[in-house]
């Protein structure tokens, strides 16, 4: 039987299946198989490690996928939900992190020996996006934190510093879809890993992020304690303990920051 020469022209037409997802999110599925080669969970998936040597062998595919992020126009980044365009900077943030540390050569031994005193790794204007020449900072501090429509204390478990002490780098993309389940994931995890956050004589031992960031967990929690006590579960705390968290009655210390390379180096 031969078909209708309109229905054959819409079923040629490129659009006649696109995903709907297509207009109202990002396609992250470049950046989602290289994670899914490159890192690795450990310790029981509290942390995880990068294989930046993989990452450099598919190189090309890395920058393929950077130059997708910087090619996305404001209008277009705009017209996204919400989740769609946190996602997106997540992703930018920690994709573009991993090629500052392929630019390096020799690779640092941490992110912190990139740039000098005065323009460190964070202050390095090397990639586009949105329409503006960008540094890691202004991503973080300004698109992200800075944007009250888009803060969500939990991104500070999902940004990646390339370093041991950041929130493990997931090996899968953040995509819009699943973004609050993803951050709620990467939360517990961060808050699981005894390495960095612990109750021991007394006083709740905690990761250096909490005193970094505190405003942004006060302003989540109404203060860092009881913030921290909402998540008693995932830091293995006692009720009583909990409860005084809640009360200012528990002291919270902070512990060390490790700044070593995340590529799995003897740690």
């Amino acid at each position: 039987m031969r078909l209708p020469r309109w229905l054959l022209l819409l079923l040629l037409m490129p659009w006649a299946a696109p995903p709907a997802l297509a207009a109202t999110d990002f396609d992250h599925s470049a950046w989602d198989r290289l994670l899914q080669q490159h890192v690795t969970w450990r310790r029981d998936g509290v942390a995880s490690t990068v294989d930046y040597d993989g990452f450099a062998a598919d190189r090309e595919a890395l920058r393929g996928y950077l130059g997708q992020l910087s090619a996305l126009p404001t209008e277009r980044f705009q017209s996204f939900p919400r989740a769609s365009r946190l996602a997106f900077l997540i992703n930018a943030y920690n994709a573009f992190t991993v090629e500052l540390i392929l630019r390096q050569e020799p690779r640092p031994d941490s992110i912190r020996d990139i740039g000098s005193i005065f323009r460190g790794p964070w202050k390095q204007r090397f990639f586009s996006l949105l329409g503006e020449e960008r540094t890691l900072d202004e991503l973080e501090h300004g698109m992200i934190r800075g944007n009250p429509a888009l803060m969500d204390e939990r991104i500070h478990f999902a940004v990646n510093c390339a370093s041991v002490g950041c929130p493990a780098l997931r090996p899968e993309a953040y995509t819009g879809a699943r973004l609050n389940d993803q951050l709620d994931d990467a939360t517990r995890r961060f808050l699981s890993d005894r390495q960095r956050n612990r109750y021991r004589d007394g006083a709740l031992e905690v990761s250096p992020i909490f005193n970094w960031y505190e405003s942004d967990f006060e302003t989540a929690g109404g203060d860092l304690g009881a913030w921290l006590a909402a998540h008693g579960d995932a830091l293995g705390l006692p009720d009583t303990v909990r409860a005084a968290l809640r009360d200012g009655d528990l002291e919270i210390d902070f512990l060390d920051y490790d700044w070593s390379l995340n590529d799995g180096g003897g740690h």
